[in-house]
Order: C-alpha cells, then sequence, then structure tokens
C-alpha cells in the first residue's frame, strides 16, 4: 500500500456512507460477482475463509426469506434489489489444505464441531463486513441488520448443513433524501487507548 485512498473514496466506504432501510434500483448478477471477487481479498485467521453467501433475489427466493424476517424488516426487506444471507461454514476446516498449503492447519480445527464455531462466526462477521465495504466500492448502499429468526433462516436455506447464518444485508440504491440525520459516534478517547 503506496498511499492513502482519495478523501471522495473514503467518504464512500465510510463518511458519508450510510445505512439504507430504503433500497431499489438493479443489482445485476455481474455486480454480485464482482462484490464477492473484491471481498475475498480482505483478511481471515489462516485465510479460512468460512463465509458463505445467499444472495436472495428472485421473488420465490424472498418469499422463502419472508416467515423468518421481523415485522420491522419484513417491507424494505422484500422491496430490496437483493438481500444477502451472511453465513459461515462451521466445517471451514475441510477447505484449509486448499486455502492454507503452508502448513497442516486443517488439524488445529479437526475434532468435534463446537470446537471450530467460535472461529468460523468471527471471522465469517468479519467477511460480511467486507462484504458491505465492497458494495460501497462498487457504487452500491447497504442495509445490514439482524431482526430476523436464525433458525428459521438456517432450516430454509441450509438444512442439513454445517452452515449457520449470521446476518442480513439488503443492497441495492438508497434514497438520501429519505434518511434520517446521522447518528453520533464516540471519540477516540472514549473508545480507545494509545500505550
Amino acid at each position: 500500500m503506496s498511499s492513502p485512498l482519495t478523501d471522495a473514496a473514503l467518504d464512500q466506504l465510510f463518511r458519508t456512507a450510510r445505512t439504507h432501510n430504503e433500497l431499489g434500483g438493479e443489482v445485476s448478477d455481474d455486480t454480485l460477482r464482482a462484490l464477492y471477487d473484491l471481498l475475498k481479498w480482505a483478511p481471515t485467521s489462516a485465510n479460512m475463509s468460512p463465509g458463505r453467501y445467499v444472495f436472495v433475489k428472485s421473488a420465490e427466493a424472498k418469499e422463502k426469506l419472508r416467515p423468518a424476517l421481523s415485522e420491522g424488516n419484513l417491507e424494505k426487506t422484500m422491496k430490496a434489489p437483493v438481500t444477502v444471507i451472511v453465513a459461515h461454514d462451521e466445517d471451514f476446516h475441510e477447505k484449509l489444505p486448499y486455502l492454507f498449503p503452508h502448513t497442516d492447519a486443517k488439524a488445529w480445527f479437526d475434532g468435534p464441531r463446537e470446537g471450530r464455531s467460535a472461529a468460523a462466526f468471527r471471522n465469517g462477521s468479519l467477511q460480511g463486513a467486507y462484504l458491505i465495504l465492497a458494495a460501497r466500492a462498487l457504487g452500491l448502499d447497504a442495509g445490514p441488520m439482524s431482526g430476523f429468526d436464525n433458525a428459521k433462516v438456517d432450516a430454509a436455506f441450509f438444512a442439513g448443513t454445517p452452515i449457520k447464518s449470521n446476518f442480513l444485508i439488503n443492497l441495492g440504491h438508497g434514497d438520501v433524501s429519505k434518511l434520517f440525520p446521522r447518528s453520533p459516534r464516540l471519540s477516540f478517547d472514549e473508545v480507545a487507548q494509545i500505550l
């Protein structure tokens, strides 16, 4: 990394980017593939890459998701061009011989699934955050949320697999006129120390 991003890029990713509740427009399959092609390069522990994504676009898939949504998230999710189920594979270690070939990292996680679940959740959560940044980098707006029934999503989309849902992200193009004023953030001194 030779130089910082421009102010315009930093604004798009962080400073003026907002969580949108009303998203419209179109999001092509090519854009979703480009989004993954960006986020996959971001770091995870031992390159484990446990994140798994279901891009819910079709009316049929939206109906499959509907019963899991909380009342407050129902309408906006059904209207969003795409809803991403951000999940993680608790058997991610099976792919470590390919993803981390210079040592036997698979052996670190062999055994009962409970011994891998925290690492899968932590690194899958990181990958979900990377997805939001990749979406913003590609000119999309995002509306991440946790108001849904994970067990219902897992039963509908991941039954019989070691994949567990974490959170949802609506993707599309937001209307800034429909945003409420930005909420404050904590200062550096309130949350951080330099030792």
